[in-house]
């Protein structure tokens, strides 16, 4: 049922725009009630966002060897999600909305996001256990300095991000990485001065 749903609402999407989709096309297009499909998604932008962006699990680590490489095979994944049509009209809507509804902002951090970051903890994780990282980084921050990047970049500056940019995203987000693990390192109750 839940991909009869997902697919449905990618369809209408793509036929009528995320502005005019409503639960109810959803529902008739994918033969449920619109319960089964609130009992799942707690709003329109919710559904819409999991349909456009993680109707899929995140595809295994690419595990490159490093942690540029990783980084950069990470961020080009989500591009190809967040750069879709689907996703440029809704993310401003999503946005707004959990910007006002709280429950949503909490099943957002605790489904989509989470999963997100744990990807990072994990690309981080292999970076410290090869010794590319003096020590640990908050995922949440290694989160922000990439995706939450190329979210900005996306949604609210509209630059035309091509591979070149998502390619210097990773490159700053290697280093920025790397300098917090380093300063975590030497001063673990993060009271040095930045270098």
């Amino acid at each position: 049922m839940d991909h009869k749903i997902l697919q449905a609402t990618r369809e209408l999407i793509d036929e009528v725009g995320y502005p005019a989709l409503t639960v109810d096309q959803v529902a008739t297009r994918a033969g449920v009630g619109k319960a089964a499909i609130y009992r799942r998604h707690a709003s329109k932008a919710e559904m819409a966002f999991a349909a456009t962006m993680y109707e899929q699990e995140l595809p295994p680590l690419a595990g490159t060897g490093s942690l540029h490489g990783d980084l950069l095979a990470l961020v080009r994944t989500f591009h190809v999600r967040m750069a879709a049509p689907a996703a440029r009209q809704l993310a401003p809507a999503l946005i707004s909305e959990l910007a006002v509804n709280p429950e949503l902002d909490t099943r957002f951090q605790d489904t989509f996001l989470a999963t997100e970051q744990a990807a990072f903890a994990d690309i981080i994780e292999q970076a410290v256990a090869r010794g590319e990282l003096a020590g640990t980084v908050d995922p949440a921050m290694a989160h922000l300095l990439l995706l939450g990047t190329l979210a900005s970049a996306l949604y609210i500056l509209n630059l035309p991000v091509d591979d070149a940019m998502v390619t210097d995203l990773a490159a700053a987000a290697t280093a920025g990485i790397t300098a917090l693990a380093d300063r975590h390192h030497s001063d673990p109750g993060g009271t040095a001065e930045p270098r």
